[in-house]
């Protein structure tokens, strides 16, 4: 048996109010390599008074990054990387202040900066060779657990797999709950569901062991508490609840896995560009046959909430299309061995995928 030595977080910071510590936090950093720092911002906060807040200096660079549509591509990544170097050489450190898909780019960024070639390159386990640059992760909506995540997922020309490696994961990141308030509510639970999702997939698969459960158990409950519980809602406690689960959820598959949905999710993403939250869901939705318990209580969120989830979507879907989304989440060899077992080969055809892309 070999087991997991993990690089994660090296710091963090948690509490409403904390982001007005990032100049201090970063301030330190200022004097490495051309001695400025770019900062990658959702485009949906451009105007706003976070905006205002960013503590940018006359020679940083601010991006603004939209990211309503597409996930992150490899493609991105490449021109980001050579754009920046090419005005202004290596900077000093990123600062990623966005979602799970800002959280992924700043990420990839920061390792980026150092490798030779496109990121399709580096798509896959440890493939990485040099150092990244110094990256703060700043997420302003909770579920992902990107913050803490090894892995930069992205989107290239040939599959959906992330960079995967000790220089990935995040120097500091800031958690500050009040910056998630804004989230219009189905954005809120379609990503506040990726947390829960990762703790069922988590929990129920050949990897799960003690440490998983640790971090699961608590975002599982924290998550009922959040998405089931009487005072559920946008609340300021809920937000700081979401949050912590949030980052648990994603320590809970540093030492376990991913499982079926995760697998369909990646199809839904390659295929239509479908949003990594809402595509769990669309994914998930159809599971009771491997997650009944969690489909059963997820189905309970959905109403409590009042969520329009997408359904009969694979009517108005070719048979090409859905050939290439069960091709796409079959090569996910990976997540199939957790939900299903080495030999899942065995139990598992292209077929019986493409059926649960028909139910969807």
């Amino acid at each position: 048996m070999v087991y997991k030595n993990i690089k994660n977080i090296d710091k963090i910071v948690f509490g409403t109010g904390s982001f007005d510590q990032l100049d201090e936090i970063i301030a330190p950093k200022r004097t490495q390599n051309k001695k400025y720092f770019v900062f990658l911002v959702d485009d949906f906060f451009k105007g706003k008074y976070l905006e205002k807040r960013i503590p940018a200096n006359s020679d940083d660079i601010i991006k603004f990054i939209f990211t309503g549509k597409d996930e992150p591509k490899t493609e991105q990544i490449d021109q980001l990387r050579d754009e920046i170097l090419n005005s202004k050489g290596l900077p000093s450190g990123v600062v990623g202040i966005g979602g799970g898909s800002i959280m992924d780019i700043a990420k990839a960024l920061a390792v980026m900066f150092t490798q030779e070639g496109s990121s399709t390159l580096y798509q896959g386990l440890n493939l990485a060779k040099n150092p990244g640059i110094y990256h703060v992760g700043v997420p302003t909506i909770s579920g992902t657990g990107a913050e803490c995540s090894t892995t930069a997922v992205l989107t290239g020309p040939e599959k959906k797999l992330g960079i995967k490696c000790e220089f990935t994961p995040f120097d500091q990141i800031i958690l500050d709950p009040e910056l998630t308030l804004t989230v219009p509510t189905n954005h809120w639970f379609y990503t506040g569901m990726d947390s829960y999702i990762h703790c069922i997939e988590s929990s129920t698969g050949c990897l799960y062991n003690t440490f998983s459960k640790a971090y699961g158990d608590t975002s599982l409950q924290l998550c009922r508490e959040v998405f089931l519980g009487e005072d559920s809602g946008q609340t300021v406690e809920n937000a700081e609840k979401l949050m912590v689960a949030s980052l648990f959820g994603g320590l809970s598959l540093s030492y376990s896995e991913v499982g079926v949905c995760h697998a369909l999710s990646y199809g839904l993403a390659y295929v239509f560009g479908t949003r990594h939250g809402i595509a769990n869901c669309i994914a998930f939705n159809v599971l009771e046959d491997y997650y009944p318990e969690g489909v059963k209580e997820f189905r309970e969120m959905i109403r409590k909430h009042h969520i329009d989830l997408p359904i009969n979507m694979s009517k108005d879907w070719t048979d090409e299309q859905i050939t290439k989304m069960a091709e796409i989440s079959f090569a996910l060899s990976h997540m199939w061995d957790h939900a299903l077992g080495a030999d899942w080969k065995e139990k598992l055809t292209l077929d019986m995928i493409k059926d649960l892309f028909r139910r969807m």
